[in-house]
């Protein structure tokens, strides 16, 4: 707990690279966007949920839910670097009233849904109630 405090309370961007399938689950991610910390992730785990382009954070690559197929890690790297340099930065610094858009949207739209109450509700629905 008090780890996750400190990583998360002193971030800007929530970098997350797993190699699609492996993502567990994606409970870092939650914890920074119920923080107002937009993610830059591959869309694997719950960051295919969350990800709301332009709204919620960035992807890195543009892989599809649901798609077999995997870039390679050079033209992931390579997005990743790009969305870096041409997107996030340039936000970050040049646009900071748009950048705190992302992060208000993090924690409106993602902390709202992917939170304890709403998955211990959804379990007892679907497990005792279907």
């Amino acid at each position: 707990m008090d780890l996750g405090k400190m990583i998360t309370s002193g971030v800007d961007l929530w970098l997350n690279t797993p190699q699609p399938p492996m993502e567990a689950s994606g409970t870092s991610g939650m914890k920074a966007a119920l923080n107002g910390v937009p993610s830059l992730s591959v869309l694997d785990g719950w960051w295919i949920e969350g990800y709301i382009k332009g709204v919620t954070g960035w992807s890195i690559g543009e892989d599809r839910p649901g798609s077999q197929e995997r870039k390679s890690h050079l033209s992931e790297a390579t997005s990743l670097y790009d969305t870096l340099d041409h997107v996030i930065l340039p936000l970050f610094y040049g646009d900071r009233d748009r950048f705190i858009d992302f992060m208000r949207y993090s924690i409106a739209l993602n902390g709202s849904f992917f939170n304890t109450h709403r998955m211990i509700q959804e379990y007892v629905l679907k497990a005792y109630f279907a």
